[in-house]
């Protein structure tokens, strides 16, 4: 059995239906609350439900777990409740590390690009402690999930105990389907689909930095098929440990991005320019891209989705269903 924490969510769904389709026995620890997420798992088959506070009563009595794959967090980068974000981002993934360590059970946690900050120490995912003490997260989502990083490299240099396989992933940008119940954190490539089939123009955040025109913000944007396979190849390698980076390994624009909405609607590009939310000033990201080297050393050969390919793909999905 597989337990994966923010099951119902967007990337944990996608991991859910993906070894629900292998057969696998999957537990789900999430909060359904009344909203939407139950019908991300629609298609799955799962072994139940459990509320995250009631996480730990569960895990005492648990079955002999294959893996936890820990997804569950606090996601919103502009969120301010700083005790909320350490319990729920911090502190639970530090006790699901000790529970792996002394069960002897494989620990697959979400880290973040956010993690990187504004990037100007790069985009390598190395775990020296050393090197990850230079990055400066700029809200404090992504501070949390450096701060688990962080731990997590010290624990390694103390020769502290450790699951037998563990995992952090720097998820980059993600898109794709079952992302609706994230509102404003869903990605770009909803948004702009949502203005666009709504009959209005794209708009996208003007540039106030010198380097970047209009449009010409960098990202590092990935399919969320592209993450669920790197999940399962590190599942089916448990000899591989490690924190990677996921993403294509090559950063594209916003503006490429919304010309391929546009393209996969068959329709000509009508892209406005707005001012960027006060919220956002001094915490925007204006390059990322994930430097694939150690995943792809380790034996993940899957290749990236295009763009254009992945949003075509997205598109002709939430066209066809009624989840967006």
């Amino acid at each position: 059995m597989f337990l994966i924490t923010g099951g119902a969510g967007f990337i944990g769904s996608n991991l859910v239906a993906a070894l629900s389709a292998r057969g696998e026995e999957v537990m789900v620890s999430d909060r359904l609350r009344d909203g939407p997420k139950w019908r991300n798992l629609r298609g799955s088959v799962i072994a139940g439900i459990v509320p995250p506070a009631d996480l730990p009563r569960w895990l005492d009595g648990a079955p002999k777990l294959q893996a936890i794959i820990h997804l569950g967090a606090v996601s919103a980068t502009t969120v301010t409740d700083g005790d909320l974000v350490a319990d729920s981002n911090l502190n639970l993934t530090l006790s699901l590390w000790d529970w792996c360590a002394r069960n002897e059970t494989r620990l697959i946690y979400a880290s973040s690009a956010a993690t990187y900050g504004s990037g100007d120490q790069g985009f390598d995912d190395n775990a020296d402690p050393h090197a990850l003490s230079r990055l400066r997260p700029l809200n404090l989502y992504g501070w949390s999930k450096h701060a688990t990083d962080r731990r997590i490299a010290q624990i390694l240099a103390l020769n502290g105990t450790a699951p037998p396989q563990w995992a952090g992933l720097k998820f980059f940008n993600v898109y794709g389907p079952h992302e609706a119940h994230k509102g404003r954190m869903a990605s770009v490539v909803l948004h702009k689909w949502r203005q666009i089939a709504a009959g209005e123009p794209a708009t996208l955040f003007a540039s106030d930095h010198p380097d970047y025109a209009d449009g010409g913000q960098l990202r590092d944007f990935v399919h969320v098929d592209d993450c669920v396979n790197a999940m399962l190849f590190l599942l089916d390698h448990p000899e591989v440990s490690g924190l990677f980076n996921v993403g294509s390994g090559r950063a594209r624009s916003f503006a490429d991005l919304a010309r391929a909405i546009y393209a996969a609607r068959q329709q000509p590009p009508d892209i406005r320019y707005v001012s960027m939310p006060d919220d956002l000033r001094g915490k925007y990201q204006y390059f990322t891209e994930a430097r694939m080297d150690r995943l792809r050393t380790a034996g993940f050969a899957h290749p990236p989705t295009e763009l254009e390919a992945g949003v075509a793909s997205y598109v002709r999905w939430l066209e066809a269903n009624q989840e967006a």
